[in-house]
């Protein structure tokens, strides 16, 4: 397994560590991913999440590479802005999810770590005849996750750019407690927040002065756990649940960062399940029986399947037992309502409004 530059750090810090895409990481701390979400809803909390990927495209050609790659049109994106975009395959299904930065003479795309070999021989593979770098930068950049509505004035401190300019889903490159760095008004977790480049040699030095500096403010360094549970609260899709080869960008009601006035891969085949609607969409879902609904629990109506649970849960904010699920389009109605087959038992649950907690920007 892999490690991140601060596996020591969160050793230390008492983290338990697990398995994840690859990488041993810190799926909780002693406070528990309770105590970790709600700092990030009412504090802050820190996020080591230096397993994702990050490839920097540049090159004459990088704009008509970039176009053609993803769904999202970048010529509607200025200098230092970042949009939420989705690679695509030619049937129409989602390769992965991405955030892409317009960085000064370059892009940044960032990938999810359980797909970064995928996705690098993917993006490889669509280069043909163009003038364009790939560059994996994976290894040089740290990536760091400062989520919550005090994260702004925590991070002040480790710099003298004035933050409150940075917008969100625009980006910055600044100097950050001493070290070079990207940072996006970005995250992953429905709260205002950023996620931080800096080299991967000042890392631990970095965390260290980052969580000292936000102490008196009640930032907590966060785990997997907590990072799950606010994302799934926000219903931001987590590829191999929402999002997969299996699941078009569509029925992942993934739609609005689609641009349909250009070419880019998937797009006849996503245009023709746009125009013959699609057949099952993702759906919340609140439990109207005390259940868990787990991942994978099958959705059935009068005894039948017809779906499956996708990320389930019990909310840790809004204290109700919720789920999101892809059903058949005529159950996502909301009010609709269905069962969920909970260890062989119907669970009734009713179809509901999403995101179930709504996400908090500056």
């Amino acid at each position: 397994m892999q490690r991140t530059p601060l596996y020591a750090t969160h050793v230390a810090l008492g983290g338990r560590m697990v398995e994840f895409a690859g990488y041993e990481l810190p799926v909780q701390y002693p406070t528990g991913p309770m105590t970790e979400h709600h700092a990030v809803r009412t504090a802050a909390g820190l996020f080591d999440i230096d397993h994702m990927g990050q490839f920097e495209v540049r090159g004459p050609d990088a704009d008509a590479f970039l176009q053609r790659v993803q769904v999202w049109d970048i010529d509607q994106m200025a200098l230092l802005d970042a949009h939420y975009s989705l690679l695509l395959y030619a049937d129409g299904t989602v390769v992965d999810d991405i955030f892409l930065y317009k960085l000064t003479g370059r892009w940044l795309v960032i990938v999810n770590a359980a797909n970064r070999a995928k996705d690098w021989e993917w993006l490889q593979a669509q280069v043909g005849g163009l003038d364009v770098a790939l560059i994996d930068r994976s290894d040089e950049l740290c990536m760091l996750a400062l989520q919550g509505p005090k994260a702004e004035q925590i991070m002040q401190r480790l710099t003298d750019a004035d933050l409150d300019k940075v917008a969100t889903r625009t980006a910055a490159e600044i100097t950050l407690a001493g070290l070079p760095a990207i940072i996006g008004r970005t995250g992953y977790t429905g709260e205002d927040g950023f996620e931080l480049y800096i080299p991967t040699d000042g890392a631990v030095g970095f965390w260290d002065g980052l969580l000292d500096a936000g102490k008196e403010d009640g930032l907590l360094p966060c785990g997997l756990a907590a990072r799950d549970s606010l994302r799934f609260e926000a219903c931001m899709p987590l590829y191999g649940h929402e999002l997969s080869a299996d699941i078009n960008a569509l029925e992942a009601r993934m739609g609005w960062t689609v641009s349909w006035n250009k070419a880019f891969i998937g797009r006849d085949a996503l245009l023709k399940v746009k125009l013959e609607k699609p057949q099952r969409l993702l759906v919340g879902l609140e439990m109207v029986d005390k259940a868990v609904a787990r991942e994978h629990y099958d959705v059935a109506v009068a005894g039948q399947v017809v779906g499956h649970v996708t990320s389930g849960m019990k909310s840790p904010t809004l204290d109700k037992f919720l789920a999101m699920a892809l059903v058949p389009a005529a159950y996502a109605a909301n009010g609709a309502t269905v069962d969920v087959v909970v260890r062989g038992q119907p669970k009734q649950a009713k179809v509901v409004k999403r995101p179930f907690y709504k996400p908090r920007y500056k």
